[in-house]
C-alpha cells in the first residue's frame, strides 16, 4: 500500500517554478512559556533591586540639594516622599550666584577638558608608534613606559612642587594640566598601544603599497577601527581628573581650585551647611554622569572587543 504525498511545490503555470520553503518553528508549551516568564522576571527583578540599591546615595544627594538648611538638619532627605512641599531649587539659585564656586566649577572645566584631549592625542600617536612603527629602542621604551604605571603620584608631589615652584608654573591651571598628562600617558600609551596591535597588519601594508603616509594609515585606518579603545580611555582620563582632590590641594590656589577643593573647603569651614555642600556635590556629579553617558556605547563595545580576544 503506498501512499501518495503531494509535494509542497506551487505550479503557477508560468515558465518559472517557485517552490516555497516555510520554516516551522516549534511551539513552545504553557509550562514553557510559564518557566521563561518567571525566569525573566527573577532576573530582571533581581537586577532591578541592585540597580536601586546602588543608586540610593546619588537620589539622597539629589532630594537633600532640594531641601533647605532646617529641613535636612531636623529630618532625612526620605521625609520627602510624604512632605513634597520641602522641595525647592533655592539652593541652586544661590550657589549658581556664588561667583567662587561657579569659578572653581570653570576651573575644573579648564583642566579637564585639556588633560584629556592631551593625554588622547598623545597616547594614541605613541600607541601606534609602539606598535607599528620599527625604530630603535622601541622595546626598551616600551619597558619604561610600563614602569611608569606603577610609580605612585605621591612619590612626585614634592619634587614637582619644587620644579614648579623654580618655573613660576605652581598655583596655576597650567601646572595641574601638565602634571595630570604626565600621570595619565603611560597608562594611555599601554592601553592604546595594546588595542591598536589588535588591527590586521595586512591593512596597514595594502595601505603602504597604495602610497599612503604614517599620518595617513593612522588618521585613517587606526583611529576608525580604535575608536572604542580611545573612548574608554576618554571616560576614564576624564572621570580621574574631574574627581581629583590630591593634586588639586597641593598644585592650586584660591583663583585656580577646582570644584573638589572647593566642596572640601565648604565642607571644612560650614561642617552643617548640607544644603550648600548636597547641591555642589550633586552638580558636579552630573558632568562625569553626562560624559559616560554620551560615550557609554563606545565604551561597552570596547568592553565586548576586548572580550572576544
Amino acid at each position: 500500500m503506498t501512499t501518495d504525498v503531494a509535494p509542497a511545490i506551487d505550479l503557477s503555470g508560468s515558465s518559472t517554478t517557485a517552490a516555497k520553503l516555510t520554516l516551522v518553528k516549534p511551539k513552545r508549551s504553557t509550562a514553557g512559556k510559564i518557566l521563561d516568564f518567571f525566569g525573566r522576571g527573577v532576573v530582571n527583578l533581581v537586577l532591578g533591586i541592585v540597580a536601586v540599591f546602588w543608586l540610593v546615595p546619588t537620589i539622597g544627594l539629589f532630594i537633600a540639594s532640594l531641601r533647605n538648611s532646617t529641613d535636612n538638619s531636623q529630618t532625612g532627605w526620605w521625609t520627602v516622599f510624604t512632605r513634597p512641599a520641602q522641595l525647592t531649587f533655592e539652593n541652586y539659585g544661590n550657589l549658581l550666584a556664588n561667583s567662587q564656586f561657579m569659578g572653581s566649577f570653570l576651573n575644573t572645566i579648564a583642566i579637564t577638558v585639556p588633560v584629556t584631549v592631551l593625554v588622547i592625542v598623545i597616547g594614541a600617536l605613541a600607541g601606534y608608534a609602539f606598535a607599528w612603527i620599527q625604530f630603535p629602542g622601541r622595546d626598551w621604551l616600551l619597558v619604561g613606559v610600563i614602569v611608569l604605571l606603577a610609580v605612585p603620584v605621591q612619590v612626585a608631589l614634592i619634587p614637582i612642587a619644587k620644579l614648579f615652584g623654580s618655573l613660576g608654573l605652581f598655583g596655576s591651571i597650567v601646572g595641574v594640566v601638565i602634571f595630570h598628562t604626565a600621570f595619565g600617558l603611560p597608562f594611555a600609551i599601554f592601553l592604546l598601544r595594546n588595542f591598536f596591535t589588535q588591527v590586521p597588519g595586512e591593512l596597514m601594508e595594502a595601505a603602504r603599497l597604495d602610497g599612503a603616509s604614517e599620518w595617513r594609515i593612522f588618521s585613517r585606518i587606526i583611529l576608525p577601527l580604535g575608536m572604542p579603545a580611545v573612548a574608554s580611555l576618554g571616560i576614564f582620563q576624564f572621570l580621574w581628573v574631574w574627581n581629583d582632590l590630591l593634586v588639586a590641594l597641593i598644585f592650586t590656589n584660591a583663583s585656580s581650585q577646582p570644584v573638589t577643593v572647593a566642596i572640601q573647603s565648604q565642607l571644612r569651614q560650614f561642617g552643617a551647611n548640607i544644603d550648600v555642600l548636597s547641591s555642589g556635590a550633586f552638580l558636579s556629579m552630573i558632568i562625569p554622569l553626562i560624559v559616560f553617558f554620551a560615550f557609554q556605547r563606545y565604551f561597552v563595545t570596547a568592553l565586548l572587543a576586548g572580550s572576544q580576544r
